[in-house]
């Protein structure tokens, strides 16, 4: 919108991690600089931390590119896993590939894929070549997975050791590494680096250098005291800065202004990160349905407004209608819809088990190579009606949206809800299977009425990470909840939080500001989601199971009610 009037070829303040971007002070040189030394550091631990959008994942993406070609990278990015499953992840990230039976007949073990993984490490390095392992929010790890980590840096030959770690994660991981039952994995750290915030003069060389980057070639449309507001406001955080940035400059367009000032700083600020962020009053003039009042968002809010107002019938409609009253103190028990997909104990003594590939590939040869065949079979569990169409159109008329997403086992068990599967088969064709229930050691899979127990080991061998399933979504919701948005769903979402916090309910038509941000990243890192105080699907799905909304259960997993403050449930469910 404000790109073309201020001479831009693209918009210049994108909280993507996008390495184009990277602005390289001193002190993301210095980090670029640990990550670098890890490949060549001869084994052993790097550790990378820094506060939430200090620009961690960016500074970790230019590293990747920057890698030399001899070397073998295996990246996590979601590491809520158990010791098994993180074993599992890095051999599939390495492609080191396992039968999915040993010759005993058992699942394989940990020994069994430690055992590969050191066969793989010595023949690579036999070759010249060095073998990385970067895990992304570390501080989520669990104490017995970072000892898993500590024992793998124990393969080595005379010379060196096999495998180098790279830890990156919020501050708090310091404070893990700091306890004394991980003191030998301390002292295996071979390099650290915190990476801090900018300072008021980087913060502006920051500025000026993603608006060169997008192209500007005008003076900066910034003045002196808008700058320094910014860092002041933003604490010199890259992520705050391209909130507030964006905002300020979407401002300065929707006001005519072709410079951004100290007043329009400050207006930005308090719709970006609420009231109290600046000194001036919360009653000052909003800009945006200047902005917007011709376009399709206005539309959109209408839209939402009309089906706020006009179904209020459905039990997610009446779930979050409950949320929004300041009384709501605890969660409540989930409300679990009848399912026509087998329970774990019926799986467990009913179900054939697959035992090969070849028994894999049979199953693969029956399944549909259209996933909307496959949605159908969810369609009970949600007691939809689904006619010809798109399934996930049909679903949203329902007020049931799709959610895809590419991740790993432990996604799917935080999510814990039926879902379809998109799997490889032999001839490298993609088709779709449900998973209707998720084990320790095995998952419950469904094509057509037939479910089978199939391998955790076997499965991977098909399954990339791509998956779909469904959810229930809350009166309203159109897009996520960031600071800024506004509405009955934002009112919501403040009062379930505060509630099960044991806060006081915010007013009537809050902002989404900063304190209720605090709270949806609270939950989020109860729950094993990235703490970014977004309420995106993930955040609300998760709300949902915490508000009583009737949701179906993967079966396998715990149907105990999800709470905002007890992380330890939640480690159990995993």
């Amino acid at each position: 919108m404000y790109v073309p009037f201020f001479g831009l070829k693209q918009k210049p303040f994108s909280i993507a991690p996008d390495p184009r971007y990277l602005f390289m002070s001193e002190r993301h040189r210095e980090a670029l600089a640990h990550l670098l030394y890890g490949v060549q550091g001869g084994g052993g631990f790097v550790l990378l931390t820094g506060e939430i959008g200090a620009g961690k994942t960016t500074v970790c993406r230019c590293f990747l590119e920057q890698i030399p070609a001899r070397c073998n990278v295996a990246y996590i990015f979601n590491p809520k896993l158990t010791a098994l499953e993180l074993l599992i992840t890095v051999c599939h990230e390495f492609g080191i590939k396992f039968p999915p039976l040993t010759a005993a007949g058992m699942a394989p073990t940990v020994k069994d894929y430690v055992d590969g993984l050191n066969e793989y490490l010595l023949r690579t390095h036999a070759v010249g070549q060095n073998n990385v392992l970067i895990i992304d929010e570390a501080q989520n790890l669990s104490s017995d997975v970072l000892e898993q980590l500590r024992l793998l840096t124990n393969l080595e030959t005379s010379e060196r050791k096999l495998l180098q770690i790279v830890l990156i994660g919020q501050p708090e991981l310091r404070g893990m590494l700091a306890r004394p039952e991980l003191e030998q994995l301390a002292q295996r750290v071979i390099a650290r680096y915190h990476l801090d915030a900018l300072s008021e003069k980087e913060t502006a060389q920051y500025i000026s250098h993603r608006l060169a980057v997008a192209g500007l070639k005008a003076a900066l449309p910034f003045d002196g005291a808008a700058l320094r507001r910014i860092h002041q406001l933003t604490r010199g955080v890259p992520r705050r800065i391209n909130l507030l940035c964006d905002r300020a400059l979407l401002g300065a367009y929707a006001t005519g202004k072709s410079r951004v000032d100290r007043v329009i700083v400050d207006k930005a600020a308090l719709e970006v990160f609420g009231p109290g962020s600046e000194k001036s009053k919360p009653s000052l003039a909003r800009w945006w349905p200047l902005a917007l009042a011709g376009g399709a968002l206005v539309g959109a809010a209408a839209m939402a407004a009309v089906q706020w107002g006009g179904h209020d019938k459905t039990p997610a409609r009446v779930a979050w209608a409950a949320a929004s009253a300041a009384s709501a103190a605890r969660p409540k028990a989930p409300a679990v819809v009848a399912s026509t997909l087998p329970t774990a104990s019926a799986a467990a003594a009913v179900t054939p088990r697959l035992r090969s590939i070849d028994d894999l590939e049979a199953l693969l040869a029956r399944a549909p190579h259209d996933e909307h065949d496959a949605l159908r079979t969810l369609a009970p569990e949600w007691a939809l009606q689904l006619g010809d169409g798109d399934p996930c159109v049909l679903a949203a008329e329902q007020d049931v949206r799709c959610f895809r997403a590419h991740g790993g086992l432990a996604l799917l068990r935080l999510l814990a809800r039926p879902s379809v599967l998109a799997l490889r088969d032999g001839q490298d064709r993609q088709v779709y299977v449900v998973l209707a229930g998720l084990g320790h050691d095995e998952a419950t899979l469904v094509v057509g009425k037939a479910p089978l127990q199939v391998p955790l080991s076997l499965l991977t061998t098909a399954w990339r990470g791509d998956f779909t399933t469904l959810w229930r979504a809350p009166p309203g919701y159109s897009v996520p909840l960031s600071l800024g948005s506004q509405g009955p769903l934002v009112d919501a979402v403040g009062a379930q939080l505060a509630g099960q916090q044991g806060a006081s309910a915010p007013a009537p038509d809050h902002v989404f500001d900063t304190a209720l941000r605090s709270r949806v990243a609270a939950f989020q890192q109860a729950q094993g989601l990235t703490p970014d105080g977004v309420a995106g699907p993930t955040t609300l799905m998760q709300i949902n199971r915490a508000s009583g909304v009737a949701e179906p259960w993967l079966a396998g997993t715990s149907s105990a009610a999800v709470s905002v403050a007890s992380a330890p449930a939640v480690a159990q469910r995993k």
